[in-house]
């Protein structure tokens, strides 16, 4: 047997791929947005751009009280196309009638992602029995029925799974009536994401979310931005950039893949400087690391800056604990174990130190290139260590800044949807409900999909989400989700897990109104921590033989029918603005909340920015940690059992979203800024495809430890050397990803594979 492959050295980015543009964003945002509005229709697309109420896309977007373009200072032009792209899937017909009667599971099951998202708008209760061929129709009343049977089952073989597409009012609930019930198995999209931030931040400081607000990213003079595609997943994040650039700062960029929108960006929010210009040069140092290997790299980055005297002693001593350590181990890791490591140079890594060194204030931000590797939690904690080893956290402009992925996925986890429950939260919950809650541990996200595997779970409920998609090895997801009894999808629109994640005895979808067309009002919390009013909606749909309903009625009723009025009148949360005193009540931070619907006041959650440092830990200090480097192997394709191939290669694959696509939503099928055509693309280095006798569009296998993928078609990239990228969801199938110990987080982002003609 050969030995393990090791990592290649890293690549000059290739700029030569005819089919990418000069920069992100620019002229097709215009267009796409000029066609959509324009279109016939224009009118409601506009008409819910200017709702008073929060984007529906990312943690970044804008919205609220303030205006549909404004952000939480009142800037405006601060939509993207992003934003414009899921309302436009959200304001399509509703479903017909007869839909379901005409096209069977087998058929649905035919589709990809994106035509099962353009079937329109769910617009009436479905539900598959076991043994039939084709969803029916249903009415409320039986769905309550179904509910009421399938939640007094024991409560540990009760769950829920949920996405921050809802509000806080329903994450409130949700949990509310778990818990109520006795079950703790409070999934959530973020244990698939963000779990290692939440983790290693809460560790370290005492808080999980970002301590960086948007006044104060205003005042930094230097970004360090790692494993985050913002130009795609957090567009408004861009305008940030460029004005740090423009104010002669500086942004280090540290990915893998060279991201033509972290190079340079054309802002529609800057139209003289975008079409002028062409954009802004974004990136100051780009490095393209190994994957998995950022903690290398970061640890390099602190021996440098003891090595240039650009630590900040004193601040060490006074504010932090433990640090003496983690400057040992810095200080004692030699250079060619770290740059072989993370294959990044040392003059290159020296570069990054010293200009994060005399930077004034510095603001580390990340996604999920950091979270989703087997040591995503050893990331976070790294990268914490170097900002607070230049004192870059509790002070304006500067700290850690995780970058969240859904408009409300940081919301559901302030609102106790998870399953490391605050214990304030805890003792809160129990004065509301008159009763201990349950100690037994509750299933996150992956372990949730085991349990079910083990046929231990009857009854889930998804508040949002695909289940299914989302996770990896979808083999084992499909065949996991069989083994329970009933399962409620609800959901605005269709997507692949109500055609492949089908319980064993009922499968039921539940439409109802999205967060612009709900009858009563709610709140979201953005990834910096400003809570946002959305004002009650109408939804196109009525009148159309739709019968929808509100997440809050659903949970609300739902609960009413299996524990009455004893300990809560569950019937009364209906109305969400005493939802809003509960939740005062219950979620530290949220006091503010309580006065929202009479102020009108949207408000920044109290005791997580921190402007000095002084840190809600037991001693009021930040709490440093030691890391290790990982060791970082792959293995031969005889391990694969791909012995005869004379063109093969084992690379090191990241899944990743397309340029259009919002978590598993796909809204076209190519991507125009890293050119490739389709889904059913590996976007490679053109030195690895040439050593291994591979040339550009050549039709290839892809092989994983779970399956594989077949008439994949190769296109060369600006990617490192040893590294791959192919689309989440459809990759998901060939691999079973390794976990994190600490977060339960899979790592989506280091999937080894074999590629063989």
């Amino acid at each position: 047997m050969d030995a393990p492959k090791p990592e290649a050295q890293n690549s000059v980015p290739d700029r030569d791929n005819p089919n990418v543009p000069e920069a992100g964003g620019g002229f097709p945002v215009i267009q796409y947005w000029a066609e959509k509005t324009l279109s016939p229709d224009g009118v409601k697309l506009w008409q819910t751009l200017t709702h008073k109420s929060a984007c529906l896309s990312c943690a970044w977007g804008t919205g609220g009280q303030k205006g549909g373009f404004t952000n939480e200072l009142g800037e405006g032009i601060q939509r993207c196309m992003k934003s414009v792209e899921a309302i436009v899937a959200e304001l399509q017909p509703g479903l017909q009638p007869h839909f379901f009667q005409q096209y069977s599971i087998t058929e649905l099951q035919q589709l990809n992602s994106q035509e099962a998202d353009r079937l329109g708008r769910l617009s009436f209760p479905v539900i598959l029995r076991a043994g039939q061929s084709h969803y029916e129709r249903i009415s409320w009343d039986e769905v309550y029925e179904i509910a009421a049977a399938a939640f007094r089952k024991p409560p540990e073989r009760v769950a829920s799974y949920s996405s921050g597409r809802s509000s806080n009012e329903a994450a409130f609930l949700l949990q509310l009536m778990l818990r109520a019930m006795g079950s703790n198995n409070l999934a959530d999209c973020s244990d698939l994401c963000h779990a290692p931030s939440t983790v290693g931040l809460k560790q370290m400081f005492g808080s999980g979310t970002s301590m960086v607000s948007l006044e104060s990213l205003k005042q930094s003079d230097c970004v360090v931005m790692i494993g985050s595609n913002a130009p795609a997943n957090h567009p408004r994040l861009m305008n940030e950039l460029i004005e740090i650039r423009d104010r002669g700062g500086k942004v280090i960029v540290i990915n893998p893949a060279i991201e033509v929108g972290l190079v340079k960006f054309a802002s529609p929010a800057f139209p003289i400087k975008s079409l002028l210009s062409g954009g802004t040069d974004i990136s100051s140092l780009y490095l393209q690391p190994v994957p998995g290997s950022d903690t290398a790299l970061l640890i390099g980055i602190q021996k440098a800056l003891i090595e240039q005297n650009l630590v900040q002693w004193d601040y060490l001593k006074t504010h932090t604990e433990g640090w003496g350590a983690v400057i040992d181990r810095a200080r004692s890791t030699d250079w060619e174990t770290i740059t072989s490591a993370c294959g990044v140079s040392q003059d290159e890594i020296q570069l990054a130190a010293q200009m994060i060194g005399t930077s004034k204030a510095v603001v580390f931000a990340w996604a999920m290139g950091i979270t989703h590797h087997e040591n995503g939690t050893e990331n976070v904690l790294t990268i914490a260590n170097t900002a607070l080893m230049t004192g870059n956290a509790g002070k304006p402009g500067a700290g850690t800044m995780p970058i969240r992925g859904h408009s409300n996925v940081q919301g559901f986890g302030s609102m106790g949807v998870t399953v490391r429950l605050k214990q304030q939260i805890q003792q809160a919950l129990e004065k509301l409900l008159g009763k201990p809650l349950s100690r037994v541990q509750g299933y996150d996200a992956r372990v949730l999909m085991e349990a079910a595997d083990q046929d231990q779970v009857d009854t889930l409920l998804c508040l949002g989400g695909n289940f299914y998609a989302a996770n990896p090895d979808l083999n084992q997801a499909k065949r996991a989700l069989g083994n329970i009894d009933t399962i409620f999808y609800v959901a605005t629109k269709p997507n692949l897990g109500h055609f492949h994640g089908l319980a064993r005895q009922n499968t039921l979808i539940l439409p109802v109104f999205n967060r612009f067309e709900n009858p009563h009002k709610t709140t979201t919390e953005s990834g910096n921590n400003f809570v946002r009013l959305n004002d009650e909606g109408k939804s196109h749909l009525n009148g159309q033989d739709a019968d929808l309903t509100s997440e809050i009625e659903l949970l609300t009723e739902i609960a009413h029918r299996i524990q009455g009025t004893d300990p809560i009148d569950w019937r009364k949360l209906q109305d969400t603005r005493y939802v809003r005193q509960l939740i005062a009540k219950t979620i530290p931070g949220y006091e503010a909340i309580a006065q929202i619907d009479d102020t009108k006041e949207e408000f920044t959650i109290a005791d997580r920015v921190f402007n000095e440092p002084k840190f809600p830990t037991a001693s009021g200090k930040a709490k440093m940690f030691v890391t290790q480097i990982p060791e970082l192997t792959l293995p031969t394709l005889e391990d694969f059992g791909v012995t005869e191939a004379k063109q093969a290669i084992v690379l090191t694959l990241g899944t990743g979203r397309s340029y259009s696509q919002h978590n598993t939503v796909v809204y076209k099928p190519n991507d125009k800024y890293r050119g490739m055509p389709h889904r059913n693309c590996i976007l490679m280095n053109r030195s690895d495809a040439e050593k291994a006798g591979f040339q550009e569009h050549q039709r290839v296998t892809v092989q994983g430890d779970a399956g594989k993928l077949e008439n994949v078609e190769i296109i060369f990239g600006g990617i490192r050397e040893g590294a791959a990228m192919m689309f989440y969801p459809e990759v998901n199938v060939i691999f079973k990803a390794k976990i994190d110990p600490q977060s339960g987080t899979p790592a989506y982002k280091r999937v080894p594979v074999a590629v063989y003609a």
